[in-house]
């Protein structure tokens, strides 16, 4: 293809985001030049050196539309009369209809402005996530009668409407998402409004596994004896709801007290200081170290450091969960033996007792004595963590999916020339 691709995002960039940047990133050194749009400013202090390395200029988009009225205002101006104007504000009436939010509003205005201000030579918009960014990048597509494509992960495929999954399939050109469980679901939805099955195709994101070298030495043979020499838990993941860090912390007060072991927690989230107070009332605070967000090098020398992994994902009450969590796949990069729970597409990862543990979600119980039997056991920890290592480095690398979105957006094969990224000048 050529011109420039417009990436809508929601936030941008974001530390927990490392498969979207890492997809821009090897994206743009195949030759795609791209546009990043964002719905949203950073929050983050940190910055990964995986955004760092991105060329692609960034444009933000008004977060609330009463900050930048005039802009909002601008950008109506310019496309009221265009011939797709009538058509994107009838399809957002309707949906407004169905969907009486602020955030639909919102939706249309931030549209409105990428619409208007969307420079000369971008020739299709592609987002990140089938909820509100795609709300954007539909409506916009509608307004400028450009292309539209879409990624799909985890919380938007689970939290949007099915008669909204249906339209914005029928109107995007086409659609990937990153499980074979996302892609059931809504190969489901496809065929159920009459759309090809085409439509929707599963490539996973997996890991650029340079970022993530081998490590070269043995975990000491910790078994939680040793008051002086505990075993080291670790879990990334953002404090919310489907991470299930309460049923967690529930888990880890319920093994014995002899045991000796400690927690580290990396992540931000809303619920971070929720349960630092629950930690407080189970008497745990004295085994538990909360790290907060951390770059990615940082997030490596933690799984090195570390002795087990655990996720406890579950589904939310709004129906959000996982998808194929990256930090599962990364801590399987360092030989760190993972204990999971088995939802959305965690099953396609890890194999019970074989590269991992998986135990029922929302059980606290099952996950504490899956800890204990870990904890107390070094060679099952190590057994674990080399078959997941052997496991994500010859299954999950990313070359065969940014391979397939290659392909997708008319880029030449990987073993052809392309334009060196690297190579181009810095924004």
């Amino acid at each position: 293809m050529t011109g420039t691709v417009a990436v809508i995002v929601k936030g941008y960039p974001r530390l927990s985001e490392t498969f979207i940047a890492q997809e821009i990133l090897a994206l743009e050194r195949r030759g795609l030049a791209q546009r990043i749009v964002s719905l949203r400013h950073p929050t983050d202090t940190k910055v990964h050196a995986l955004n760092q390395a991105i060329r692609a200029p960034v444009d933000y988009l008004p977060e609330y539309l009463y900050q930048e009225p005039l802009r909002v205002l601008r950008a109506w101006w310019k496309l009221r009369k265009r011939p797709g104007y009538r058509r994107a504000r009838s399809v957002w009436l309707r949906d407004f209809a169905r969907d009486r939010t602020p955030n639909r509003g919102r939706r249309f205005g931030q549209a409105l402005v990428l619409a208007a201000e969307l420079p000369a030579g971008v020739s299709r918009l592609h987002v990140h996530f089938l909820h509100t960014p795609a709300s954007v990048a539909r409506y916009a597509g509608l307004l400028t009668g450009l292309p539209w494509s879409v990624s799909a992960h985890a919380k938007d495929i689970w939290t949007t409407p099915d008669w909204e999954k249906a339209e914005k399939l029928a109107d995007c050109e086409w659609l990937v998402t990153c499980t074979e469980s996302g892609a059931r679901h809504l190969s489901e939805v496809a065929a159920a409004a009459g759309l090809p099955a085409r439509k929707v195709e599963r490539v996973y994101h997996g890991l650029d596994l340079t970022r993530f070298p081998p490590m070269t030495t043995d975990r000491p043979p910790r078994n939680g004896a040793d008051p002086s020499d505990p075993v080291t838990i670790l879990s990334v993941g953002r404090a919310v709801p489907k991470k299930g860090y309460d049923d967690l912390l529930t888990a880890l007060a319920r093994l014995p007290a002899g045991l000796h072991w400690r927690f580290v927690h990396i992540g931000g989230g809303v619920l971070r200081d929720r349960l630092r107070e629950r930690a407080g009332l189970l008497g745990l605070d004295a085994r538990i170290e909360w790290r907060g967000a951390c770059t990615q090098d940082e997030v490596i020398a933690a799984y090195r450091a570390a002795d087990l992994f655990v996720l406890a994902s579950r589904i939310a009450e709004d129906g959000d969960r996982d998808g194929l969590p990256n930090v599962l796949m990364e801590a399987q990069t360092q030989a760190l033996a993972c204990l999971a729970t088995r939802v959305s597409a965690i099953p396609e990862l890890i194999e019970d007792g074989f590269t991992g543990l998986m135990v029922p979600p929302e059980d606290p119980q099952a996950l504490a004595d899956a800890l204990h039997r870990l904890i107390v056991s070094p060679a099952e920890r190590s057994a674990l963590g080399r078959a997941g290592e052997l496991r994500v480095r010859t299954r999950f690398g990313f070359e065969a999916g940014i391979d397939r979105l290659a392909a997708r957006f008319g880029l030449p094969h990987a073993g052809e020339p392309v334009r060196d990224a690297a190579a181009a000048p810095a924004r």
